[in-house]
């Protein structure tokens, strides 16, 4: 990586002499990933996720370790690797700006060789799958930005692949439409038994489609297992959500556990696990409590202090 100074000085120099330093983007990871498993890859902006994912899919060539997907080697780009793969990135999109993308899904027929029985009854999986029917023909750039990913998920999956590498599928969409294309994610993985590494800084993604997580920081695997199971270990502790008839003050809440937030008539109480069932019986004898739910710390905050962790351990 070249790195200078800002300035008109140091660009000057730098067109006669540069001074690099070498940054491992991804340094020993090594996990498997099993057919039909949904598996969350996790980590901070700069960690080294889409690296992996590229190296993966084959488009970047790992400088040391070996890589093996569905038995072959990706940096080979054999046709029969290429067919059992997808690899979607929620920022970049392959739809045909211009056209419909009813034309795409042709384009891509010719280039995976796919049948043309096949390939129609796939595309009416997909497209009722989705709910797309009355957009594949108009042209992609009279679509919403949800709209758009729905059809490059279509596009993405009509050679029926074996192997899902999602990449931030649900940026930049809405509630409903993150909802949506996490069902559908669901729904394809088993009806078809397929293997999906998911990548996403939206943590409902992850609580939503991923018993099991892989963490990397710093382009280092740090944990890899499963997703409650992490949350147990780095905040055993809970949070008491209760609506109340009407407002109680801080102080008075303050009596059950640590007051996270307060409202109108809602507060958010936390305390240590094996001390919830003490604390509930006791809330719901002292407030006037309308409703009252049991809840594990946000997943950002467990991720949070995950990777405080790991850089306090990291030598040096």
């Amino acid at each position: 990586m070249h790195r200078r100074k800002a300035g008109l000085g140091p660009a000057l120099r730098s067109l006669f002499r540069r001074d690099y330093e070498r940054v491992m983007a991804v340094d020993g990871i090594d996990f498997a990933v099993a057919e039909g498993e949904r598996v969350g890859f996790l980590g901070p902006n700069g960690a080294g996720k889409t690296t992996t994912l590229k190296v993966l899919a084959g488009l970047l060539h790992p400088t040391a370790g070996e890589v093996r997907v569905a038995g072959h080697v990706p940096q080979r780009r054999e046709a029969a690797f290429l067919k059992k793969i997808t690899l979607v990135m929620g920022q970049k999109q392959q739809l045909l700006w211009d056209l419909p993308p009813a034309e795409t899904f042709a384009l891509n027929r010719a280039v995976y060789d796919i049948p043309r029985r096949e390939f129609e009854e796939t595309v009416r999986e997909l497209v009722d799958l989705l709910e797309i029917g009355d957009l594949v023909g108009k042209p992609t750039r009279q679509l919403s930005l949800g709209e758009r990913m729905k059809a490059e998920l279509a596009a993405s999956l009509l050679h029926r692949p074996r192997v899902l590498f999602l990449d931030e599928p649900t940026i930049g969409l809405d509630v409903t439409m993150q909802a949506t294309v996490r069902q559908f994610v669901r729904s394809y993985n088993e009806r078809f038994g397929a293997a999906v590494l998911l990548t996403s800084h939206y943590m409902d993604d992850v609580l939503a489609l991923c018993p099991r997580v892989v963490v990397i920081d710093r382009g280092r695997l740090i944990y890899d297992g499963d997703l409650r199971q992490l949350s147990r270990e780095i905040r055993p502790d809970r949070r008491i959500v209760v609506r109340l008839e009407r407002p109680v003050s801080e102080a008075e809440l303050s009596r059950f556990g640590q007051v996270v937030s307060t409202g109108e008539a809602q507060a958010v109480i936390q305390v240590a696990a094996p001390e919830v069932p003490a604390a509930t019986a006791r809330i719901l004898s002292a407030l006037p409590v309308v409703d009252l739910a049991v809840e594990d710390p946000p997943l950002e905050e467990v991720m949070s202090e995950l990777f405080r962790s790991s850089r306090r351990a990291a030598p040096g």
